[in-house]
């Protein structure tokens, strides 16, 4: 695991998936697919190994996910679980 590379993954969600912001033109699936392969060839140029990148691709989509289906506004509250729930998978618990 790789714990250099989810701390750049979950700082590219929160930059490049902001809450509310899914237009209805793709299904949440679909965006979080394609956000995912972006994040993936970013992290390639950011100067990740192909090894670090597919270890921890499996963990990555369901955070993509969850962050593309956010479909509400801003809710501080939870932002702080999603950041708790973050900290929990870096930590390895």
């Amino acid at each position: 695991m790789s714990n250099r590379f989810l701390r750049w993954a979950g700082t590219w969600i929160e930059d490049n998936i902001p809450p509310g912001a899914n237009p209805d033109i793709e299904t949440y699936a679909a965006r979080a697919k394609r956000l995912l392969d972006k994040l993936v060839a970013e992290a390639a140029d950011a100067g990740f190994t192909r090894a670090e990148i597919e270890e921890e691709r499996a963990r990555l989509a369901p955070q993509v996910l969850a962050a593309a289906s956010d479909d509400r506004d801003f809710d501080v509250n939870a932002y702080h679980l999603k950041s708790l729930l973050a900290q929990e998978n870096e930590d390895g618990d």
